[in-house]
C-alpha cells in the first residue's frame, strides 16, 4: 500500500489546472443527442439514466476550459469556488466508462477531456487541511467535503476499473485521504458538534469514507470511521427518533437524504449502529406520514419540518426516487416497507415508461442530483405488495385506535393521539427554524386527512392569528397535558387517558384542547381580537356547506355568516361548530397534493373578539 507521503508527492508532481472565470469557452464539447431516445433500450433499473443522458451534452458544453461546471446546472451559488457544483464528475465518469446500447458517449475522447478538466478544477478547490468550500473560497465546509468524499471515491472507483486518467487517480487517492483525515477528526467542530446541526451532511462523509477505504484500506482511518459510526446515534439522532436538521426535524432531509446515506454506508460497512438508527427513525416516521384511505399515498405532517416543505409521498414513486436506497433496511426494519414503492408497482411504472412514445425530456437546471445515479449502482430489493401491505397494517394509527404517544427532545414535544374516530398531531414547545407549532393535523380512519398545517407559511398553519397575519404557531408554544379537561391531573406519557387535555400558549393566547373518542374541542382565550385559521386538505368531490345553508365552491372563496361548517367526504361527515354566528371564509390556496394535484389546500378563517370555542365532531 502506498504511503500518504508517496501519494502526496505524486500529486504534487502533476500540473496544476488553472481556474478560469465562468463563461470561458470549453476546451471540449460533445455532440447532442437526437430528440428521441429509444426508451425500450434501457434496462428497467437504468431508466433513471435517461434524463441524465439527455442532459449530458448541454451540461458538458456549458463547462469552461478550466473545468468549472458553468451554466448553473447543479447547486447554488453557481460560482467557480463552489465545490458542490463539481459533483457531476461522477456523472461524466459513469457515461464515459459504461457501455450500454443507449450510451453513445462510452469512450468519447472529448467527454474524457471534460472529465479531466472538471476533476482538475474540483481538486484545485481543496484546502491543505482536506476540506472543500461551498459558499466562499475560504470556507472549510461540512457539506462540500462530506458529499465530496462520496462522489470523488465513486469516481475514483470508475476510473480505476476503466483504467482512465491514471494521473488523476493518484490525485484523487491523495485528496480522499486528506479529506477523510479532516472529516473523521472527532475534534473537528465543523463536522462534529455536541448535537449535529445537519446530520445528513455529517453522515454523507461517513458513507463516502466507506467507499474510499474499500479502495485504499487504512487501519487508522478505518478505526476512526468505526468510532464515528458509534457516536453518530447520540449526536445525530433525537430521542424522539428523527435526525437533527437545523435545530429539529425535517422530513425531506431525514427521509430522502439522511436515511439513504445511512443505507449507502451500511451496504459497505455493515455497522449495526446504522440499523438501529434506521429502526428508530422508522418508528418516528410511522406517526408522521398520514396514509390516505383511497390509496393516493401519504400526506406529510410537515408543520414541524425545519428546512424544506415536502408535503406528500405518492403511493407509487417511479424513477427518479430519492428514497429508493432505503430498501437496504427493509429486512431488518420491516415497517419501513410501508413507505417504499412495491416492486410490482414499480415494475408496472417502468413498463409504462418504456412503452411511452414521448421524448425523454432533459432535466431542468438545479434538478440534476447525481445522487440519483450513484444509488443506481446497487441491486434492488423493493418489498412485494404483500410485504408492503403487512407493513402498512402495522402502522401505529392503523394497528390501534386508542393511544397517546408523547415524544420529546429537550424543549420540543411531538404528540400523537389516536381515538376511534380520529388521529391528531401536535408539535409544542420551542419552535425550530421554519417549523410551525401547535396542532398540526387531524385524520379520520375512513375520510383520511382533513386538516394538515404547513410549515414556513403564516397563512397555512393551524393557528390563532393576530393583526398583521401573526399566528401564535410562528413561535414557541409550551404545552401541558392532562387526564381529561385541561387543568386537571397532569399526564406525562404512558397509557392513553379516555379523554386527553392539552393546554398550550404564550403571553398573548391560551388554547385548551380536549380529545375524546370522536370529538375535538378547541377553546381559545386571547388578549386581543384575532382570527382562527384552520388549514384543510380538500378533495374535489367533497361537499361543504356552512350552517346557514351557503354551499362552498371547491377551489374558490366562499364567505358566510354561520356558526359552523359541514364537510361530507364519501360516507363520512365532519361537523365543525363554533356556537355563535360569525363571518367565516373558506378560501383555496395554490398548494396541491399528490402527482395528480386533485387535492387542494383551503384555509378556513373566522375572525373573533378574543374568545373562540370550536368543536369538531368526526363522523
Amino acid at each position: 500500500m502506498l504511503s500518504r507521503r508517496t501519494l502526496l508527492r505524486a500529486a504534487a508532481l502533476l500540473p496544476a489546472v488553472p481556474v478560469l472565470a465562468p463563461g470561458t469557452a470549453s476546451a471540449a464539447t460533445i455532440p447532442s443527442l437526437p430528440p428521441a431516445l429509444d426508451r425500450r433500450s434501457f434496462a428497467p433499473h437504468e431508466q433513471r439514466f435517461a434524463p441524465y443522458l439527455a442532459t449530458l451534452a448541454p451540461m458538458v458544453n456549458d463547462m469552461d476550459a478550466g473545468g468549472f461546471f458553468a451554466g448553473g446546472w447543479w447547486r447554488t451559488p453557481a460560482a467557480a469556488y463552489n465545490a458542490r457544483v463539481q459533483e457531476h464528475v461522477f456523472t461524466l465518469a459513469w457515461f464515459h466508462a459504461n457501455a450500454r446500447p443507449w450510451n453513445p458517449y462510452k469512450g468519447d475522447a472529448n467527454l474524457l477531456a471534460a472529465l479531466d478538466a472538471a476533476l482538475g478544477h474540483y481538486l484545485s478547490l481543496q484546502h491543505p487541511d482536506g476540506s472543500f468550500p461551498e459558499y466562499s473560497r475560504d470556507q472549510h465546509g461540512l457539506a462540500p467535503t462530506g458529499f465530496g468524499i462520496g462522489y470523488l471515491a465513486k469516481t475514483l472507483r470508475i476510473l480505476r476499473e476503466s483504467g482512465a486518467l491514471p494521473a488523476r487517480q493518484a490525485q484523487l487517492t491523495a485528496a480522499l485521504r486528506t479529506a477523510m483525515t479532516w472529516f473523521l477528526d472527532a475534534g473537528n467542530r465543523v463536522v462534529w458538534q455536541d448535537r449535529l446541526t445537519w446530520a445528513n451532511q455529517t453522515t454523507s462523509g461517513l458513507a463516502g469514507a466507506t467507499h474510499a477505504l474499500q479502495l485504499d484500506p487504512d487501519p487508522a482511518l478505518a478505526a476512526r470511521l468505526t468510532e464515528a459510526f458509534a457516536r453518530l446515534p447520540a449526536l445525530g439522532q433525537s430521542p424522539a427518533g428523527f435526525f437533527y436538521e437545523e435545530g429539529g426535524h425535517d422530513m425531506n432531509y431525514n427521509f430522502e437524504v439522511m436515511l439513504p446515506e445511512l443505507a449507502d454506508a451500511y451496504l459497505h460497512s455493515r455497522d449495526p449502529h446504522l440499523v438501529d438508527m434506521a429502526r428508530a427513525f422508522t418508528g418516528f416516521l410511522s406517526y408522521n406520514l398520514l396514509r390516505e384511505p383511497d390509496g393516493a399515498g401519504y400526506l406529510v405532517n410537515v408543520a414541524p419540518s425545519t428546512r424544506t416543505s415536502t408535503r406528500w409521498y405518492d403511493e407509487v414513486r417511479p424513477d427518479p426516487d430519492r428514497t429508493a436506497l432505503n430498501w437496504t433496511f427493509t429486512r431488518q426494519v420491516p415497517l419501513l416497507s410501508a413507505f417504499m414503492t412495491a416492486r410490482e408497482d414499480l415494475a408496472e411504472a417502468r413498463a409504462a415508461w418504456a412503452a411511452s412514445t414521448e421524448p425523454v425530456p432533459p432535466l431542468a437546471k438545479q434538478d440534476t442530483s447525481p445522487r440519483i445515479l450513484t444509488h443506481a449502482l446497487y441491486d434492488e430489493r423493493f418489498p412485494s405488495r404483500r410485504e408492503r401491505a403487512a407493513a402498512i397494517a402495522d402502522l401505529p394509527y392503523l394497528r390501534s385506535d386508542d393511544f397517546a404517544e408523547l415524544r420529546r427532545d429537550g424543549a420540543q414535544d411531538f404528540l400523537y393521539v389516536r381515538k376511534p374516530g380520529l388521529y391528531l398531531g401536535g408539535y409544542f414547545g420551542t419552535r425550530a427554524s421554519r417549523s410551525r407549532t401547535g396542532l398540526t393535523f387531524l385524520w379520520h380512519p375512513d375520510a383520511g386527512t382533513i386538516i394538515c398545517g404547513l410549515n414556513d407559511n403564516n397563512y397555512a398553519c393551524w393557528s390563532t392569528v393576530f393583526a398583521g397575519q401573526a399566528p401564535d404557531s410562528n413561535g414557541s408554544l409550551p404545552a401541558t397535558y392532562f387526564h381529561g379537561a385541561p387543568g386537571g391531573r397532569e399526564w406525562t406519557g404512558g397509557r392513553a387517558p379516555a379523554a386527553l387535555g392539552i393546554r398550550y400558549g404564550n403571553a398573548n393566547v391560551t388554547t385548551d384542547v380536549l380529545v375524546t373518542r370522536r370529538t375535538l374541542r378547541r377553546t381559545v382565550t386571547a388578549n386581543a381580537a384575532a382570527t382562527e385559521q384552520i388549514p384543510f386538505v380538500l378533495h374535489p368531490t367533497d361537499v361543504l356547506t356552512f350552517t346557514d345553508g351557503t354551499p362552498v365552491a371547491f377551489g374558490g372563496t366562499t364567505t358566510a355568516t354561520a356558526d359552523g361548517l359541514d364537510l361530507r367526504r364519501g360516507r363520512t361527515t365532519i361537523r365543525l361548530r363554533w356556537g355563535t354566528p360569525l363571518q367565516a371564509t373558506l378560501a383555496a390556496g395554490t398548494v396541491r397534493y399528490f402527482r395528480d394535484g386533485a387535492r387542494r389546500f383551503h384555509a378556513l378563517r373566522i375572525p373573533h373578539q378574543g374568545t373562540f370555542d370550536l368543536t369538531v365532531i368526526m363522523g
